[in-house]
C-alpha cells in the first residue's frame, strides 16, 4: 500500500506468483526397469511447484518424496532468511516440464511450504520467468530450443 498526493491509500498490484505443473519420476525406477528386469512401473507423480529463482535446486515436500519412494543420500546446508538449516538430499528424479526434461537431485522442504522449482533446474531446462505475464517461458534468446550455454 502507498499513498497518493492527496494522502489516499492506493492499492499496488500484488507481486505475481508463477506456479507450474511438473511430472516427477523416480530415476532409479527408470534405470532399473530395463537393466534389472524389474516388472513394476516407475513411480511417478504430477504436482504443482512454485517457481522461485531465489532458490537454487528442486525442493519437494516429504509427502512427494515418500510417494516417489526416494532414498536419502546426503545432506546440504541451506542459507535461509532465518539462518542456516540442514536439509536432506534424496535420489534424483526425472523432472518433466512443458515438453522438456532433466535429472535432478531432490532437497526436502517442510510439508506446509509449496514444492519449489529453483534456478538450477530452470537454467538446465532453459526456461525464464516472464514477470509481466506471470508465467514460465522458453528462453527467448534461444529460438524456442533448449540450449546450454558453455562460455
Amino acid at each position: 500500500m502507498r499513498f497518493d498526493k492527496r494522502a489516499r491509500a492506493v492499492r499496488l498490484p500484488r507481486m505475481g506468483r508463477v506456479v507450474v505443473k511438473i511430472k516427477l519420476t523416480n530415476q532409479f525406477d527408470l534405470f532399473a526397469k530395463p537393466r534389472l528386469g524389474i516388472k513394476r512401473k516407475p513411480r511417478l507423480i504430477e504436482v504443482e511447484a512454485l517457481v522461485d529463482t531465489g532458490f537454487t535446486r528442486l525442493y519437494l515436500k516429504p509427502s512427494v518424496i515418500k510417494a516417489l519412494g526416494l532414498q536419502k543420500v546426503g545432506k546440504v546446508e541451506s542459507q535461509t532468511t532465518n539462518g542456516t538449516r540442514t536439509r536432506g538430499v534424496y535420489d534424483p528424479v526425472r523432472l518433466e516440464l512443458m515438453g522438456r526434461h532433466g535429472i535432478f537431485e531432490v532437497v526436502d522442504i517442510d510439508e506446509q511450504v509449496p514444492n519449489l522449482l529453483g534456478q538450477i533446474p530452470l537454467e538446465y531446462l532453459d526456461y525464464v520467468v516472464d514477470l509481466k505475464n506471470r508465467k514460465l517461458i522458453p528462453n527467448p534468446e534461444h529460438d524456442d530450443k533448449q540450449m546450454s550455454e558453455e562460455y
